[in-house]
Order: C-alpha cells, then structure tokens, then sequence
C-alpha cells in the first residue's frame, strides 16, 4: 500500500520545498503529514482524498450527501462523537459509515456492534465530517425529552419543590437542560442566548450571525429551576430576583474554555436571563479579516501608527466595536511599549496587557480609573466606552500628552462623533486637535459561498432598491455578477454563513479641524469628508455586494 506522502507527490499535492524534510524521516509517519496540515502547506480536503486514495475507499462530501435518516438512527450520538463517525445510507444491507480515519477498527467495531449490520467505511473531510454531526444529532430531541421528564416530574409533586435542591446536582434533569442549551448555542455559532418567561412558557432564542433564531420552548414549570441554576453557575445572588444583576461563567466545549457574559432582567413573569458567548477561538486577531476595503485599510493604519493621538469605533451594541478594538490592540501591542486597558467588563483576556476590570461599587469607574493608569506610564490606552463629561476630558488630554487612545463611542455614523464629543461638554479645538481618526462599522452577514445564486434582478429593479452599481470604484476587483441569498444544509437553509463588517473610516484632516472648531453641523462634516475620499457605510456595504461578501437586502438590513 502506497503511503500517504507517496499519493501526496503523485499527484502533486506537496510543495517541492517540504519534500527533503518530509523524505529525511519515515515516508509511512501519518503525524508528519498531519503537520503539514495544522501548518497550512496542504489542506483538510487534500489530506482526506489522500486518506481515501490509500485505503482505496470513496471520498464522499458531506454537505452535498443525502444522509438517510433511517441509517442515522441506528448509531447513537455518543457513539458518532466519541469516534469521529456518521452513518450516511444503507447499500446492500451494508451501512455506509464516513469517517476521518477509515483504519480506526475500534470504531468500525463499535458502529457494526451497535447497527447489527456490516460496515462499509468512506472517508470524509474532518471539519465536514464534525459540522454534520453537529447539524444530524442536535440537541433538540434531547432536550425535548428532557423536557418532557421534567414536567412529568413537576406533575408527579404536589407540592412545589424549593429549585435549589436540584441545580448543584450535576446529574439532575434541570443541570442537564442548562449544559445542552449552552453546548447548543455554542455548536450553532450563537453569540447570545435569551431565556425569557412568558405567561404560559420559557422561550428560548439564540442570536446566530446577528438575528434571533427561536429554539423549541421550555414549560413554564421549570422556569425558576433554570434560571436559578444559571444564577448559580453565574455566581449571582439566587434570592435576589428584584432588581437586575450581572454575573460570568465558564464552561468547558470541546476541549476549549469558553466564557458567558450573564445579564438578569426582572419582568412580569419572571427573570429573563441573557448570555453574551465570548468565544476567543473564533476571533481573529489579524486586520485583514476584518473585511477592510483597501483604502480604508490605509487610512486605519496610518492612524494607529501614530505614537499619539485618539481612535474612535463608534456604532451600536453588537457591531463588532470590541473586535475591531481588540484587534487594532493586538497590531499595535509590541514588547517595548506599555498597555493598559479600562473595560465594563472584560470581556476577551490577552497576554501581556495590562486589563482593568470597572467596579463603581468600589468607586473604580471609567474615569478614576482612566485617572489613575495615566500615572502608571502608559504608552497605549484602551478605554471601553466614553459615557460621560469626565471620561471624555480625560481621554482627551490623554491623547494631546502623547498617549495612543483607543475608544468606542455610541453614534450612528463617523462624523458624528466630532459632534457628540462636543455635546459631552468638550472643547471643540480640543476634539480636533486630539482625533485622528473614527470608524463607524455594522455587521451584515455574508452570503454561504456553496448555495450563493446570481442575483438576476434588472438594472432598473436594483435602483429602486437604491443599490449603487458605480462603486466599483472603491476596488480594485470589478464583478459583473452580484448575488443572493439560497440557501443549503450547510447554512441552516438562511442562504448566510458567517459575518462581515460594513465601515465607515473618517480621517480628522486640517479642513475636518477647522469645521469642528467653528461647531459645525454632523451633515457639514459628512460632506467634507466625503470629499476628501471617505467611503460611506452604504457605498462600503455595495462595494462588498459587488464583491460577493453579502447581498442588496444584507445591507438594507443593517445600513440606514
């Protein structure tokens, strides 16, 4: 049998350069070859079709495989998980199992033993393979029984239990309920989950790619226990349910540590409790991923290239001000320079930064914190909100005493920030003297690339939908094809997989200055600005639509 490294070669999937050190040790070592894909010399697909050539077996993908919900149900889901497997169909009395590593026989027992039938491996790409047991065995069914032994249980008891007695027992059904609601938010990708009381049951939804997504509700008897059992993983007062608090958790999914953000709201039935997921792993910390246009781009760059001056991030709650800020932090953030932030709260921990965690209670607010890091020889601040008069001056004056600041601000585009900061009470001369830069950004959602289908609409159809088919002039690519929304399995059936930002980046030049200091209307300085070569948060949003990146309709979602 021909190793891997030899399918490799033959056809040409090794780079010439890797081949002596590959041929220097054992040509038969899998882990080499692993190493080449964790490194990125050669990919996933490649390593699995080369998986399948060696084993003489087919290479199946799975997204566009119509699995047979008969074979499905013959393997339990701890099995699939625990092996890396997935029963896709039934030939000939035989049951057709993909799998990353064909030659695991461990696993080929275990599925024959648990089907009573004969295997025949295929052999799929590992991150297909993952995402499709992911979407075929959900959470759903086990949660809908979960649900359905809890109200048995509540139905059972005449009178009403204390929750408390259940939620530190890791083994009861509403602990259970709790783990797969957040392991299930976190396999679909959500960034927040709401668990919210009604009159006759707890609803549950899930922010995916920026929009709600409602999830199979919950009886209304088993509200008190969930909650309390997230108020106790959260580390929040159980007995208090009058007011609102704020508490932070950690779980552990798939051998990562991820964090949750949760918020109590009182209403009138009961707590609502909402979990921002802060998952790190899924946050790149390079500028480019941040969708940027060319120009923009430079005009970003310049700005944080300075040794001083103030940054400004400004658009509304979840548009990705904190990535953007975390991001530009990581680009600037170097072993000689010194670090501080001042965050409410902090919600992605770095190394080697200096991260200041807000507490009024104590009396450590944004500004006699900002106060008492400016005595602690900073050269980069990051500040996460500018909310008053006083957090504001001081930031101010940072910038002028030659500290670089980076800050987020709530308006709706750039320009208006120069007037916000003036209605805080700040010297017009000042504002200009010390900005150098603001970006306005929104979040679209970015078309799937496997469904995405040309948009076939007339000219005269997209105008009255007041999309801009003159911008190509902001790229250096020109498409004659713009797209839309399908929709496949890979994608939940929404035609959107994934996000992309929209950016608005507003450089402070002399003319910009001179009409901030003679306080000039939001609407005077948009127009300078767009002289001087800003691109628009909408024209941004069409050049990334005739780019592909996302749709007419994305952008009209999100961009007034």
């Amino acid at each position: 049998m021909a190793t891997l490294t030899e399918i490799l070669i033959l056809h040409g999937l090794l780079p010439i350069e890797v081949l002596d050190t590959l041929m220097a040790g054992d040509p038969a070592d899998e882990g080499a070859v692993r190493r080449l894909v964790d490194s990125g010399v050669i990919t996933e697909l490649q390593f699995a079709k080369a998986r399948a050539a060696q084993a003489n077996l087919p290479f199946v993908e799975l997204l566009e495989y119509a699995v047979e919900a008969s074979a499905l149900a013959l393997v339990s889901p701890l099995i699939c998980r625990r092996h890396e497997v997935l029963p896709i169909g039934i030939v000939a009395g035989r049951l057709v199992l993909a799998m990353v590593d064909p030659g695991n026989v461990f696993a080929l027992d275990d599925v024959g033993e648990a089907a009573r039938l004969r295997v025949s491996p295929v052999v799929a790409e590992r991150s297909d393979l993952l995402a499709a047991i992911a979407r075929y065995h959900r959470a759903d069914d086990e949660l809908s029984n979960l649900t359905t032994t809890l109200e048995e249980e509540h139905d059972s008891i005449s009178s009403t239990p204390d929750p408390s007695d259940e939620v530190n027992d890791d083994g009861a059904p509403i602990v259970r309920f709790v783990n797969l609601l957040v392991s299930q938010a976190i396999q679909d990708k959500a960034s927040d989950i709401h668990i919210e009381p009604g009159e006759a049951s707890l609803r549950v939804r899930y922010r995916i790619d920026g929009v709600l997504h409602e999830m199979p509700s919950a009886p209304k008897s088993i509200q008190n226990g969930v909650i309390s059992r997230l108020k106790i993983m959260a580390d929040i007062d159980i007995a208090e349910r009058r007011k609102p608090q704020d508490g932070r958790m950690s779980v552990s999914h798939g051998g990562r540590k991820i964090d949750l953000r949760v918020a109590t709201l009182p209403t009138v039935w009961g707590e609502k409790v909402v979990m921002r997921i802060l998952d790190n792993s899924t946050t790149s910390m390079d500028l480019r991923a941040l969708s940027l246009l060319d120009h923009n781009y430079d005009d970003f760059k310049k700005a944080y290239s300075k040794p001083y001056g103030m940054i400004l991030v400004t658009g509304p709650t979840g548009s990705g001000k904190s990535t953007t800020l975390y991001t530009t932090l990581h680009s600037v953030a170097r072993a000689e320079i010194n670090v501080i932030t001042v965050e409410d709260p902090v919600e992605y921990r770095m190394a080697g930064i200096n991260q200041v965690q807000v507490n009024p209670k104590a009396g450590l607010t944004f500004a006699s914190a900002l106060r008492s890091i400016l005595r602690c020889d900073p050269d980069v601040v990051l500040l996460g909100e500018i909310r008053d008069h006083e957090t504001a001056q001081i930031a101010i004056e940072a910038a002028l005493t030659g500290h670089l600041v980076l800050s987020t601000l709530h308006t709706n585009n750039a320009p208006s920030a120069i007037t916000r900061l003036t209605e805080m009470g700040i010297e017009p001369f000042l504002v200009g003297s010390a900005l150098d830069c603001v970006v306005a950004q929104r979040l679209a959602r970015r078309l799937c690339d496997r469904c995405k289908v040309p948009d076939t609409r007339s000219i005269d159809e997209l105008t009255s939908l007041r999309f801009d088919a003159n911008v190509e002039r902001f790229t250096h690519a020109r498409p004659t094809v713009i797209y839309k929304a399908a929709g496949c399995i890979n994608c939940s059936h929404t035609g959107y997989r994934g996000r992309l930002a929209v950016h608005e980046v507003m450089t402070v030049t002399e003319e910009i200055e001179r009409l901030c200091v003679a306080r000039a209307s939001s609407a005077a300085i948009t127009l300078a600005a767009r002289e001087q070569g800003m691109i628009s948060l909408r024209d941004d949003g069409w050049a990334k639509v005739r780019l592909g990146l996302t749709s007419i309709e994305e952008i009209l979602r999100v961009v007034a």
